[in-house]
């Protein structure tokens, strides 16, 4: 199989970078300063076995690329707000025998949020759902890092729609080749509605810094109970934190120190975009279509939009200031 890394930001170069140091076939997409920079000087990827240059095809579109081959895997790392655009470029791009991306090929979502594999599916035949637990960081063009260990990352998979087939354990075996844990579950989307939770917490760290602070914990606290009412307004399951501990605890530990996470990098890179729309949104979006009030993610995402949109640095605000404007909401709420 080749794989084809639509978006190779810190997830996607990270396990980009990780499948070509165990043998695999992979071909990078990216645009800009970073595309230049990865053709120009490989991809430099510190992982917590060291650094590493990986020199891979790096390619903005399909039409770059040629043909498709039949054993192409895709997989969509890109931001969800970016989702559609991608989709609708690759699903379209023609297959060696005949037909398209979209009808013949298989598209991973390996992204936060749920969104992807139901705009996914709207379009190609194949959709795989990935949950994601992956820390990394991307600060700069060409330059990537991922430092836990003993695994790089915890990658579940699993057919979008439910259920397991013989690609997602083929795709399953080259990634615990290249340094991660990739379980293979029939209730992806379970396990991705959970890490949904935890990452309700990126906005609050994007817009007023990723050190620790009791008052930014009992924040996301405040977002999480509303997620999970939300959640079983719903009827949407989600694992349990025991699950999610036993999956991952003592495989993918992180070295000491403060990082931010992808809402805080996008911010610091000066992207103008974030993707709150579908982490706090998708709990905003369930609040209105079931009849649960939301108002700390109703705050969260649209602070820190403004934060994308007017280009402030990360970390500009008082947790005091942000908890203020989420009591005041849910106080009209």
């Amino acid at each position: 199989m080749r794989y084809i890394i639509i978006g190779a930001g810190a997830v996607g170069a990270t396990i980009g970078g990780r499948l070509a140091e165990a043998g695999g076939e992979v071909v990078l997409v990216a645009r800009g300063a970073h595309a230049e920079a990865l053709k120009a000087d490989g991809l430099r990827l510190t992982t917590a076995d060291g650094t590493r240059v990986h020199r891979l095809p790096v390619v903005g579109e399909p039409a770059e690329l040629g043909e498709l081959r039949p054993d192409d895997v895709l997989l969509l790392t890109v931001k969800t707000q970016d989702a559609i655009a991608a989709l609708d470029a690759w699903g379209d791009a023609e297959v060696s025998g005949g037909g398209t991306a979209a009808q013949r090929l298989p598209v991973l979502c390996a992204q936060n949020g749920v969104e992807s594999e139901r705009l996914a599916l709207r379009r190609f035949a194949r959709v795989y759902g990935v949950c994601v637990w992956l820390p990394s960081t991307f600060l700069e063009p060409g330059v990537v890092s991922a430092l836990s260990a003993p695994l790089t990352g915890i990658l579940h998979l699993g057919r979008a729609a439910g259920g397991a087939d013989a690609l997602a354990g083929a795709v399953a075996a080259d990634l615990a080749k290249a340094g991660f844990e990739a379980p293979v579950v029939k209730d992806v989307m379970r396990w991705k509605h959970a890490k949904l939770l935890g990452n309700l917490g990126n906005a609050i760290q994007a817009t007023t810094g990723p050190e620790p602070d009791p008052a930014k914990a009992g924040l996301l606290l405040r977002a999480v109970r509303e997620a999970k009412a939300a959640f079983l307004a719903a009827g949407i399951p989600y694992a349990s934190e025991a699950e999610q501990s036993d999956a991952r605890d003592g495989k993918v530990e992180q070295p000491a120190g403060v990082r931010g996470g992808s809402s805080w990098q996008s911010l610091a890179r000066g992207t103008g975009t974030v993707e709150a729309d579908y982490l706090n949104g998708e709990v905003s979006l369930l609040g209105r279509l079931h009849g649960v009030p939301t108002p700390v993610n109703d705050v969260l995402r649209h602070a820190v939009n403004i934060f994308a949109r007017e280009g402030l640095p990360p970390g500009a605000m008082s947790i005091a200031d942000l908890t203020a404007l989420a009591d005041e909401a849910a106080t009209r709420a």
